[in-house]
């Protein structure tokens, strides 16, 4: 668990006899040894080596070792490096002012071998374990967000589901309400699509959704939001967005569905794969959720009843 040949310990001490000392000391047992000779030279070389563990002597010139361990102890890369005090002093009020710096552990000089030895082990043992429990943490925060994309993302495309649609639109809406702003949603409808998978096979008909997908998130900004509405049938939130701009948007859209050479395009009705799409702006045509989606939806059902392929934004 605490393998010497793993470890690194960082010697800070200004007498030249005491590292050699203690180099000697760790050496022996396997552990990786650096020195640093006084304090600011400590601190580079665990920024750069990052060590299991830091010997850190408390007199030293320049910075001494109670400054070096409230620094590293204060530092957020750095705090949870054990570090064991050295020190010929052994007053009481020295050791409360090494606790209050951060210190884990003190040796008083002169030490013996098998203390210092024993002292490492465990403290080593102890930043093993730490290490784990934030490997655990990681991992753990990571399945969360894992689980949380699952429920929020829709199997087949890629994109947001349904319920994640709800919730955001329902936020943008608050959001632009508070403020003043505008929200703009366009339904889109892929036309003639169940001739598609009668035709060519469903295999056929999830590659097309998984592409049209892929157009439409890669074509509106990243604050904009893409959803699998259901089926065939997809809906994209743009952010601070008038219906001038909404337009722009949905005709660009439109455009590129048309232009884009998909698979079996040729045996559709239209002799082309094509999109129907409805459009509708907070608070210009509805002032909440239920009513917004409801005119997009119209508007995009009237789409399809002018011929396909064709945008309608205005009632």
């Amino acid at each position: 668990m605490d393998s010497p040949e793993r470890k690194t310990i960082l010697v800070v001490d200004d007498v030249e006899v005491n590292v050699q000392l203690l180099t000697s000391y760790l050496h022996g047992e396997g552990y990786t040894v650096k020195a640093a000779r006084d304090g600011e030279q400590a601190i580079q070389m665990v920024q750069e080596y990052a060590p299991d563990l830091v010997l850190l002597d408390v007199m030293m010139p320049k910075m001494n070792g109670f400054q070096v361990c409230k620094i590293l102890k204060g530092d957020g890369v750095t705090q949870f490096i054990p570090i064991i005090m050295v020190t010929a002093l052994n007053e009481l009020e020295d050791k409360i002012r090494g606790i209050e710096s951060g210190a884990d552990d003190f040796l008083t000089k002169p030490f013996n071998k098998m203390e210092l030895l024993a002292r490492v082990r465990s403290l080593l043992r102890i930043k093993y374990l730490h290490d784990e429990l934030q490997k655990k943490v990681i991992e753990l925060q990571r399945a969360k967000e894992e689980l949380r994309q699952l429920a929020i993302t829709d199997g087949l495309t890629k994109l947001y589901n349904y319920r994640y649609f709800r919730e955001q639109l329902q936020q943008e809406l608050n959001r632009a309400t508070r403020h003043n702003l505008s929200v703009s949603l366009i339904m889109i409808d892929l036309d003639h699509f169940k001739h598609y998978n009668d035709t060519n096979g469903h295999p056929a008909g999830d590659a097309l959704l998984r592409t049209m997908a892929r157009l439409f998130k890669e074509n509106i900004r990243n604050i904009d939001l893409a959803a699998r509405y259901g089926g065939e049938e997809f809906s994209l939130v743009l952010i601070e967005t008038n219906k001038y701009a909404a337009k722009i948007v949905a005709e660009k859209i439109r455009k590129l569905v048309e232009g884009h050479p998909f698979d079996h395009g040729e045996t559709q009705p239209l002799g082309k794969i094509t999109i129907s799409t409805g459009v509708a702006t907070f608070p210009e045509d509805a002032k909440g959720f239920d009513q917004l989606v409801k005119v997009a939806d119209e508007r995009l059902y009237r789409a399809k009843q002018a011929g396909r392929n064709t945008i309608l934004a205005e009632s």
